[in-house]
């Protein structure tokens, strides 16, 4: 009996530990779970913008880059496409992906907005909200705030009927409401505080059971916590001096643009932010983005913004570690968890160790943890602190876990670099053509109105497309045709690309950029006496993700639209009477498809039209062997969009090239987005990526639609492999090896560790220099000092192998080549 009556009672204690609930808090100096503090490392990945198949390996490479949490936006316009209609399958499926993050042990930010910016399209907003009655968006707006908080609500109750928030047993800890909206307020006043306040109280009143939190909103309501956004947010402070210091956007790079540069941000400079920000007290900080990924679909917004979302985040677009961002962070992040019990449990002391140096400690009974900071751009400095003497470089930071030993600098790259290449994989597609037809006012599905109608209010954001259709009648006795002149016809549109025919015949095409969507066609056409067909194709890239009122924006032919040259003037063409057909034919058609596709004549070989506007192009292929990632080389092509399987990939366009200041790039000094750009006078993307799970071993269906005129016997399929890997290590250097030596007591001798990924070797030491070489990973040379054994060690220890390493002392490269200077290793391996 007794023993029944203990087996009842340890029953019922195991009930109890496992249905009691945990506990998310805050106070003034860090997210609380289950009361114990935490420094939280997170980063975003936007689950509509990878495959499904995608995400385990995304979210375990995260958790292996040092993160504890994976923040994403919830996107309005993926999950209720229609309004009252939802949808949360394939990549929308967000109850799924976030049971993977807690299956690998994470926990999530869920950040629902449900307006998010975040370069997508109409900031996430669906395009039916914008026709509601009576709306306006983001503000104190009655149909607004009843659609928001109705869509809010259904996110909630769907994430508690899952039990996925922390207090259930889930993994989400954190929920945002609104975004960014603080610049937003102050230009709309009073109207935009009642908003930020109704906002709070209706997020806090679901009742989820962790904080909520309001990014950029400087006044945001208890208990909700005001969060930074930026490239730096050392200096923030939020609103209440009893709110955690939270960064939920650090920028790891940028987006990329039809039209401009590639972004690029140094990863010493990334580490750097971090570092300050966690020495000035920082407990949360979030990577926007850790995995870019890609705007399938027609979801980029701007507009203008490229498919390609890869945003140089430490995953690249494809999922691969983009090194050496990927692992300088994972090591940062170690270093800093080494220090989080110090922390988490005071402030620090700022002490000033000459211009521009500072330390920054934390001494408590949870530890000692100090950051060293030099702040100057140019100059190395020597200082002291504590009984040792630290070497810091340029724009950067130590950190000293145990308040004497340098684990990690910002400015020292311990992790390796990699030089990816993109290789073509199977032979030339063989290609067949259709033209798709310039649209008649005859068609039955065309509809005629009175004057020029704004493009979204008729297409519904259906289809890029949208057809501006009038005649315009020439009389034999008009000057222009007996003096052999041509009159000249302006065209003026609120954007973003615009293409125009006269009687069949492609006349010209212009468009706009993202600073300025608006464009103006102005040239001289030719007409003949009668009837001459005018069709105009106004093409949409993209809603606006972002400014005051968005939602009043406009698209397409709004006009004027004048005729100069004329016996009578110039004629007024806006109040005509004009046809508008929606999208193409060959979009209704479902060329795209397989079954679409046989719906209408294909033709090849000599007859394959190329270089010509508006025609459709596919092919079949076979699926490669192996899990390369693996790209379209889009290069030869100029606008339009791709297709696998039915799938959209999205929008190309190489033939946007990118205009801009691109140059010599260096970590060191405040960045912005316009510094360490590359790809000037070249495509802003040429490659466009296919998601391995979207195809099958064989018969695989590629479709194209080419606006502009492309020649479609350039595109090859690529798959995106590592070329060269590359270390750059300095003797003495701080590296997480440091602490580890120390506790073990053994010499502290820093390492270069070279690595290829799973299927490949090294087969060549391409450069090695231990002394003073110059230059970064694939443009290395030798300087004023280099030890002629240099290639020794790395051909001995590396080639052939997967991973190696490689100690960097004298001794290992037959003696000093320059005593007293501080030397380094640079080496370049090859990958196959």
């Amino acid at each position: 009996m007794a023993l029944k009556v203990g087996m009842f009672m340890l029953l019922l204690l195991f009930s109890w530990l496992c249905s009691a609930t945990a506990s998310v808090t805050y106070d003034s100096r860090a997210i609380l779970i289950n009361g114990r503090r935490r420094i939280l490392i997170s980063g975003s990945i936007h689950y509509p913008r990878s495959t499904p198949e995608m995400w385990p390996d995304l979210i375990q490479k995260a958790k292996d880059g040092g993160l504890d949490v994976i923040q994403t936006y919830v996107f309005w316009n993926g999950h209720e496409p229609s309004q009252g209609k939802y949808y949360f399958e394939d990549r929308y499926d967000l109850v799924k992906f976030i049971k993977l993050v807690q299956q690998a042990g994470l926990y999530v930010h869920l950040r629902i907005g449900p307006y998010v910016c975040a370069e997508w399209n109409f900031g996430g907003f669906p395009v039916w909200l914008k026709y509601v009655p009576g709306i306006a968006f983001r503000t104190d707006n009655g149909p607004f705030k009843a659609a928001m908080q109705k869509f809010t609500e259904k996110i909630v109750s769907m994430m508690k009927a899952e039990r996925l928030f922390e207090t259930q047993g889930g993994p989400i800890i954190l929920s945002q409401i609104e975004n960014e909206y603080g610049p937003v307020e102050w230009e709309i006043g009073a109207p935009g505080k009642a908003y930020t306040k109704w906002a709070a109280q209706m997020a806090v009143g679901l009742n989820t059971g962790v904080p909520w939190i309001m990014c950029k909103q400087e006044d945001a309501p208890d208990p909700v916590i005001d969060t930074c956004n930026g490239f730096y947010c050392e200096n923030f402070t939020p609103d209440k001096k009893y709110k955690p210091k939270m960064w939920t956007e650090a920028w790891t790079g940028w987006y990329t643009e039809f039209g401009g540069p590639i972004p690029h941000r140094p990863a010493e400079d990334l580490a750097f932010s971090v570092a300050r920000f966690i020495q000035n007290g920082g407990s949360f900080i979030n990577y926007y983005m850790y995995h870019g990924g890609t705007n399938f679909g027609r979801t980029a917004g701007g507009p203008f913004i490229a498919t390609s979302y890869d945003y140089d985040a430490p995953l690249d677009e494809y999922g691969l570690p983009n090194e050496p961002k990927w692992g300088h962070l994972r090591d940062l992040h170690r270093a800093i968890k080494l220090a989080e019990s110090a922390l988490v449990s005071t402030y620090p002391t700022v002490t000033s160790l000459g211009s521009n140096l500072e330390a920054h400690v934390y001494k408590s009974s949870g530890g000692c943890a100090a950051f060293l900071a030099n702040y100057n751009t140019n100059s190395h400095a020597k200082v002291s602190f504590g009984n040792g003497q630290y070497d810091l470089p340029p724009w950067s930071v130590s950190v000293l876990p145990d308040c004497k030993t340098a684990v990690f600098n910002t400015a020292r790259l311990g992790a390796q670099s990699s030089q990816m290449k993109m290789t073509p994989v199977n032979n030339a597609f063989s290609w067949q053509s259709h033209n798709e037809e310039t649209a008649s006012s005859d068609d039955s599905e065309a509809t005629t109105l009175q004057g020029l109608w704004e493009q979204i209010y008729i297409t519904r954001d259906n289809t890029d497309y949208l057809w501006y259709l009038t005649d315009i009648t020439i009389s034999p006795d008009e000057g222009f045709v007996k003096n052999g002149k041509s009159p000249l016809l302006t065209i003026f549109s609120a954007g973003h690309a615009l293409h125009v025919f006269v009687n069949g015949q492609l006349s010209g095409t212009v468009y706009g950029g993202l600073e300025n969507p608006k464009l103006t066609f102005s040239d001289y056409i030719k007409l003949r006496p009668g009837i001459n067909k005018l069709a105009l194709l106004s093409v949409a890239v993209g809603l606006p993700n972002v400014g005051l009122h968005f939602e009043q924006w406009n698209a397409g032919v709004l006009g004027p639209v004048t005729l100069k040259g004329l016996n009578s003037g110039t004629w007024d063409m806006s109040k005509w009477k004009w046809t508008y057909k929606i999208g193409l034919k060959g979009e209704a058609l479902n060329l795209h498809t397989i079954s679409g596709s046989s719906s209408v004549e294909w033709v090849e070989g000599s007859l394959l039209a190329q270089k010509q506007p508006l025609t459709w192009y596919k092919a079949t292929f076979n699926a490669p062997g192996g899990n390369a990632p693996l790209a379209l080389d889009m290069g030869s092509m100029g606008k339009g969009q791709v297709w696998i399987n039915g799938q959209s990939i999205g929008r190309h366009w190489p033939g946007y090239i990118a205009r801009g200041g691109c140059g010599a790039c260096s970590y060191a000094g405040t960045y912005d987005d316009k510094k360490c750009r590359t790809n000037c006078g070249q495509s802003s993307q040429r490659w466009y990526h296919i998601p391995r799970s979207w195809l099958k071993p064989s018969g695989n269906l590629l479709v194209i639609f080419e606006e502009l005129g492309g020649n479609p016997t350039g595109i090859s399929l690529v798959q995106r492999t590592t070329g060269s890997v590359c270390a750059d290590i300095f003797e003495g250097q701080p590296t997480m090896r440091s602490w580890e030596m120390l506790t073990s007591g053994k010499v502290n001798k820093p390492k270069a560790h070279l690595w290829c990924p799973t299927g490949q070797k090294i087969s060549e030491i391409k450069f090695a220099s231990y002394g003073l070489p110059q230059g970064t990973c694939g443009s290395f040379k030798e300087g004023s000092c280099h030890a002629h054994r240099s290639y020794d060690a790395p051909q001995r220890n590396c080639v052939g192998r997967q991973s190696c390493l490689v100690t960097v002392a004298p001794e290992v490269f037959g003696g000093d080549p320059c005593p007293g200077n501080m030397k380094k290793l640079s080496v370049e391996a090859v990958c196959s």
